[in-house]
């Protein structure tokens, strides 16, 4: 299925597994590119270190197109991204909008740049600076989220821009596929859904919770950092959303010191980070505090597997998700299902 997404990036199927932090490591994002989509590195929880032995531990594992999730808003997103263009990585994702510069840099070096927005201004900022592409993801989709579906997110993008457009936010299957490119889309990345395959390294235990889940399961709150955030219900984020500000304050504390030992970052740049993004997200400095919380709970559940002291960010999706295929098996079967309903739809017309 060749779509403009596909001669982009060099993938053979318009399907992007996405960048969710502890979840989209080496593992997950080879057998993705193996199965012929494009798979995206997370790497906001990791130092430049690690980010360059993960890069090359992909390299190990396929010969095929990938991308590397970048925080637009890091300190050493400078450094970040000249490890992407020295391990000759493909693709450079980007969760906040990315500035001019660094668009220019990576555009420069031959990388695609594809960041993911959440509103349309925003995709016509990011287009207007020079961006190959852009995910737009609708309230839909897990993790931060805005209000605005899919569906009326995504046509309003795909006529406000001039540059290959994905959809994201409600995504699982080819009946997905189909309709996001009758949308004018040029291809769906799916976080959830590739977090539910039997290549992903989160614990048994927590896929199972997952599976179990209904749609009316997921919810949006903003306990955990300040911000709408889309993830399960569990007895754990009920009680986050019964806790006062005072408890809110410690627990934030804990979890910035509890991340600063795992990411080993001294409190001076973990204070230079809050700066950057306080300024680039418009926070007030308690929110920036709270988002300390957010590595350290999503670690708890998708590293460890403590879903009773964790949160896991989740799609609406997983409400109709019952099964864990390889990474090769559900990209083949979506794109087998797109094929199809194109080729009846056609048929009928």
């Amino acid at each position: 299925m060749r779509t403009a997404l596909t001669e982009l990036t060099g993938v053979r199927h318009p399907v992007v597994q996405t960048g969710m932090g502890w979840v989209a490591g080496p593992r997950l994002v080879s057998a993705t590119a193996n199965a012929g989509a494009l798979g995206i590195l997370a790497s906001a929880t990791m130092t430049v270190d690690q980010l360059r032995a993960a890069i090359r531990e992909v390299r190990s594992r396929t010969d095929r197109p990938f991308g590397v999730n970048l925080r637009a808003d890091a300190v050493d997103a400078a450094e970040r991204v000249a490890v992407v263009v020295e391990e000759g990585v493909r693709v450079a994702s980007f969760a906040l909008a990315p500035s001019r510069e660094l668009i220019a840099r990576l555009k420069d070096a031959g990388v695609v740049v594809l960041p993911s927005v959440g509103a349309r201004r925003h995709a016509e900022k990011v287009a207007a600076w020079g961006a190959d592409a852009v995910v737009v993801q609708g309230g839909e989709g897990g993790g931060h989220t805005g209000a605005v579906a899919t569906t009326v997110l995504l046509p309003q993008v795909v006529d406000a821009v001039g540059i290959p457009v994905v959809a994201a936010g409600g995504f699982h299957d080819g009946r997905g596929l189909a309709a996001a490119l009758a949308f004018g889309a040029a291809g769906v990345a799916m976080g959830t859904r590739f977090l539910l395959t039997s290549d992903s390294t989160v614990p048994d235990a927590v896929k199972a919770v997952y599976l179990a889940a209904g749609v009316g399961d997921v919810t949006v709150t903003a306990k955990v950092d300040g911000l709408p955030h889309r993830m399960l219900r569990t007895p754990f984020v009920t009680a986050l959303e019964r806790s006062g500000r005072a408890a809110a304050f410690v627990r934030a504390l804990r979890h910035a010191a509890a991340f600063r030992e795992v990411s080993g970052l001294g409190a001076a740049r973990l204070l230079r980070e809050g700066l950057v993004m306080r300024r680039a997200r418009d926070l007030t400095w308690s929110q920036v505090l709270l988002a300390a919380n957010t590595p350290m709970l999503l670690r708890a559940a998708m590293v460890e597997g403590r879903t009773d002291l964790g949160v896991m960010a989740s799609g609406q999706v997983a409400g109709v998700i019952d099964d864990l295929p390889s990474c090769a098996e559900l990209v083949e079967r979506v794109v087998r299902e797109a094929e199809e309903i194109l080729r009846a739809l056609a048929t009928v017309a």
